[in-house]
């Protein structure tokens, strides 16, 4: 097995199961502890692995509803915007996006009256925002 394949083996293990001891990384991996560890700590060295988290349902937790909102700024704006909606603590995710809408953000809200507030009180005072629609998800299937 060469060095691609073993970084791609192990980064499969990790999304897996990123919970995992590096003993049973490396035994399903086929490789040394010493190995598995070099190559993982290379990994994170490079920015490939940029870190360890664990995935919670809120609804299951705090019974909060979970919100992608895609949102469109005016392109003189684009940097100011997006340096004010990533200091928004009510968003836990801000991605750029190809399709719809030039960004898309992740927000956690305890029902639609939250959610709204959100959306009209953060994300659209943001000068340069032009829109924000809210998608509530439903239901965790994978």
């Amino acid at each position: 097995m060469d060095a691609e394949e073993l970084e791609h083996r192990l980064l499969s293990i990790l999304k897996e199961d990123p919970k995992a001891s590096l003993g049973e990384i490396a035994d399903r991996a086929g490789v040394a502890r010493p190995t598995a560890r070099k190559y993982i700590e290379k990994l994170e060295e490079e920015g490939a692995i940029v870190g360890y988290t664990v995935e919670i349902d809120p609804k299951k937790v705090n019974h909060q509803s979970i919100a992608m909102v895609g949102i469109d700024v005016e392109s003189d704006q684009y940097v100011d915007a997006t340096s004010k909606l990533r200091d928004l603590d009510s968003l836990t995710a801000l991605y750029t996006a190809t399709g719809d809408h030039m960004l898309m953000a992740e927000l956690e809200a305890t029902g639609s009256t939250e959610l709204n507030e959100i959306v009209s009180d953060q994300i659209l005072a943001i000068q340069g925002v032009t829109t924000a629609c809210p998608a509530v998800l439903q239901e965790r299937l994978k």
